[in-house]
């Protein structure tokens, strides 16, 4: 991890009518993400030697635009967390996704996130960005766990 002198900090909330299993299945899939999350991931695949679960890397994106991210945690149609694994040496980046069924039988989605770096205030630049980039995936997934 790196040394941190800034952080900022977001929560993203969507709401999907499908079951937080069905939503858990599409967010817990790398190579589901190129079909639902838009065109920021062009591609999404596991790296090889993982097919999912906690400890696995998956890489999104494509060319010098990839990112690979590392499942911290996996818990089915509960919560889903990861980490940049990314040779970035500026920022750190965590996301947790929590899903909580609602009182009409859908799924509340709760994903925050989390921006770390070295560089004074830097995160707090960079946090607008990925609250944005994260909406929009949440907006994303919840309609396509809609149509699965």
């Amino acid at each position: 991890m790196i040394d941190t002198v800034s952080s900022a900090s977001f929560v993203v909330r969507a709401r999907s009518a499908a079951a937080p299993s069905t939503v858990f299945a599409l967010l817990a899939d790398a190579p589901a993400w190129q079909e639902w999350a838009g065109p920021l991931v062009p591609q999404a695949r596991w790296e090889p030697g993982t097919r999912g679960g906690r400890g696995a890397v998956r890489r999104l994106g494509l060319g010098p635009l990839t990112v690979r991210e590392q499942v911290v945690e996996h818990r089915p149609g509960d919560a889903f967390s990861y980490v940049l694994l990314t040779a970035v040496r500026w920022h750190g980046y965590r996301a947790d996704v929590e899903l909580a069924e609602d009182q009409r039988g859908g799924t509340t989605i709760l994903w925050r996130g989390r921006l770390s770096s070295p560089v004074p205030v830097l995160a707090g630049v960079l946090a607008p960005a990925f609250r944005l980039m994260v909406q929009d995936f949440a907006r994303r997934l919840a309609a396509a766990a809609e149509k699965s």
